[in-house]
């Protein structure tokens, strides 16, 4: 099967799944969830669909526990929505990126604030040392 093909499929994959689970799945369970990505194999029979879901860890255990129990119907819109000989098989992962990227910018900015801690300490360091 053609890659442009599938890049297409799983695109709109993405979009439509970021939709249903927007506005269609009524579970009270389901906070904050993003689509990230969507992989499809080759023949387009398995979907792996990446979701980041933000909140506390009970928030997120419970988030999770909702999108596993709603994979079945999120199938179904899929396969009514895209015009596929085969629905694919939906299977969800958690996507950690976003999490430690957010790590990252908040390390960056700890550094940050350290070195402009630092700067008045040194200045004031550097002029005693010349009048020595």
């Amino acid at each position: 099967m053609s890659q442009l093909r599938v890049e297409k499929v799983q695109e709109l994959m993405k979009q439509e799944i970021s939709e249903i689970i927007l506005r269609e799945l009524k579970d009270p369970r389901i906070g904050f969830v993003t689509v990230t990505a969507v992989e499809c194999t080759g023949d387009l029979r398995e979907a792996k669909v990446y979701v980041s879901i933000m909140g506390s860890e009970e928030q997120i255990a419970d988030t999770w526990k909702g999108l596993q129990s709603s994979l079945g119907f999120i199938r179904r819109e899929i396969g009514h929505r895209i015009r596929l000989r085969f629905t694919p098989e939906l299977t969800f992962e958690l996507d950690k990126s976003l999490d430690y990227s957010a790590h990252i910018h908040e390390l960056l900015m700890q550094i940050q604030r350290d070195e402009a801690a630092r700067k008045p300490a040194d200045t004031t360091d550097t002029k005693e040392a010349d009048k020595e």
